[in-house]
């Protein structure tokens, strides 16, 4: 099943007043993947498919060995983001939970679906996401005025979400140098050595606002199938003798969304130059020549980040270009 949770219990009241109003009498929500069956609590044998799953509307007894709620809600510091959560242990994709949902709130109610575990997790272009337990798994759903920062250099939303996972362990005090790096345009990296997340991003413009549903996973404690932040946390205290505690997935989660938060609130406030120097501090590329096109295409030296969040490259003896992601290379 799923669950709705919310470390806010106004939030939750005024989410579930408008759920009961919006369900119809077959108290069915539908989306374009999946449909979500309200219910009040769950009952052991209920039928549950992956395009047919209970939504558990009660919060007390809620126990899981892989979320808690208490953690989450310990490390969420947001005004809006976050605030309701819809979790389930396994999922088809956290990105189904919330698609076509979102288009139906009134307002921003902070809605993310967390899994433990998803069985069609998507990256980029066709690519699969492998989603094993120990993973962070988690789609964010945002609204972003056409109009604002944001809303004319949407492009950004995944460098900020990138940046967001790397601060929220790089912030922690002690933890600053965990070697966790942002990979252009929407990685994260071990050193420059080795993928252990990405972003997805997904965008819907209707009428005068964005509506997009960022997804993201990051490997916390699972050591396959690359690496995850707990290896490079238990490698850093063996070689500097230190007792950095490990991190959880919610801890992070919470952690992650939080700075996200804090993170598009200075580039509303201040445009790319209010997030870049952090972005730069953090990314795999400084110094770096890339093959345009192909693998045997031209090498240029990586510039940096345009006003649009697309990458600069300089070609020897030619002007500055900006390249786009086509999928999965420059």
């Amino acid at each position: 099943p799923v669950h709705l949770l919310s470390p806010d219990e106004m939030i939750r009241v005024s989410f579930l007043h408008w759920l009961w109003k919006n369900v119809g009498t077959e108290r069915i929500v539908k989306s374009s993947k999946a449909a979500l069956r309200v219910v009040a609590s769950y009952q052991l044998g209920a039928e549950i498919t992956p395009s047919l799953m209970p939504l558990v509307t009660q919060q007390e007894g809620f126990s899981s060995a892989h979320f808690s709620l208490e953690v989450y809600r310990e490390n969420l510091q947001t005004k809006k983001l976050g605030k309701i959560v819809l979790f389930s242990e396994v999922t088809t994709s956290t990105m189904d939970l919330l698609d076509g949902l979102m288009l139906e709130l009134p307002q921003e109610m902070g809605l993310i679906a967390i899994a433990a575990q998803q069985t069609q997790g998507k990256g980029r272009g066709r690519n699969a996401w492998l989603s094993p337990k120990g993973c962070a798994l988690f789609t964010l759903h945002l609204s972003i005025p056409l109009f604002s920062q944001l809303g004319q250099r949407i492009a950004f939303i995944q460098h900020l979400m990138s940046l967001a996972v790397v601060e929220s362990v790089r912030s922690i005090p002690g933890y600053q140098a965990i070697d966790l790096r942002v990979k252009w345009p929407n990685d994260i990296y071990y050193s420059d050595l080795m993928k252990l997340g990405g972003v997805l991003v997904n965008s819907t413009l209707m009428g005068k606002t964005f509506h997009i549903l960022i997804g993201c996973g990051f490997n916390v404690n699972n050591s396959n199938p690359t690496i995850c932040i707990n290896d490079l946390i238990m490698e850093y205290n063996r070689k500097k003798q230190t007792k950095l505690e490990l991190l959880s997935t919610d801890c992070l989660i919470a952690r992650v969304v939080t700075i996200l938060e804090s993170l598009i609130d200075t580039f509303e406030d201040k445009g790319p130059n209010g997030v870049l120097p952090l972005y730069y501090k953090y990314w795999v590329h400084s110094g770096k020549q890339v093959h345009l096109w192909n693998e045997e295409g031209p090498l240029a030296w990586i510039v940096g980040l345009d006003d649009n969040g697309f990458l600069q490259v300089h070609e020897e003896g030619k002007d500055i270009v900006t390249v786009h992601p086509d999928g999965n290379s420059f």
